[in-house]
């Protein structure tokens, strides 16, 4: 399962293993993970983490949380993102292990058929894109980006930048995967793109 490396002044304080779907990161105790600091919102952010994504999301804290040193609303994490929290330096390590849901269910290899995404209009009308990786990025960061992960159980698109959100198949993308089947059209601020599999 991921974890995440906190340090403060150059020394490591904590190790956390991103061990649920949802952990909230805070000064507050109620927080699962708590950084005693003035600077440090009450509920300063969190990260949830479904299958092998997690996503950092800014609790509306005083200060600010930044990845990479860009300040963040919501982000799709990948492995050695360093996150910025007040006076701390988080480091995201991601290991490909799923944390637990609840019941423990034995992994079953399946294979995921080759899929590809096609642009229907504009001027790139008629390109395709093969989704040969875990995690491709669509749209233009810090305006709209569509994240499409490949996983065990097939492929998902997830909205993981920009306030308004990108449509799948005319509905409003939410922020948690939705899974795609052949044929899906999603809508990027404009441009439209079909799922298709290969």
């Amino acid at each position: 399962m991921a974890k995440i490396l906190i340090s403060r002044d150059g020394i490591l304080e904590q190790t956390v293993q991103l061990r649920r779907e949802r952990m909230t990161i805070g000064r507050g105790r109620h927080n699962d993970i708590v950084l005693e600091h003035p600077t440090v919102s009450g509920e300063h952010a969190i990260i949830t983490t479904i299958l092998d994504d997690s996503f950092l999301e800014d609790r509306y804290s005083t200060n600010g949380t930044f990845v990479n040193g860009h300040r963040i609303g919501k982000h799709y994490l990948q492995n050695h993102d360093v996150i910025k929290l007040a006076k701390y330096r988080i480091e995201f390590i991601a290991d490909g292990i799923r944390p637990l849901t609840g019941a423990v269910v034995a992994p079953v290899s399946v294979a995921v058929p080759s899929a590809v995404i096609e642009v229907l209009n504009g001027s790139n009308a008629g390109k395709r894109l093969a989704l040969t990786k875990a995690q491709t990025s669509l749209g233009r960061s810090g305006v709209q980006v569509v994240v499409i992960s490949r996983g065990g159980l097939g492929y998902a698109a997830t909205h993981t930048e920009g306030e308004r959100a990108p449509l799948l198949n005319g509905a409003a993308l939410g922020r948690m995967p939705q899974p795609l089947a052949d044929g899906d059209v999603l809508d990027l601020s404009g441009t439209r793109m079909a799922f298709r599999l290969a």
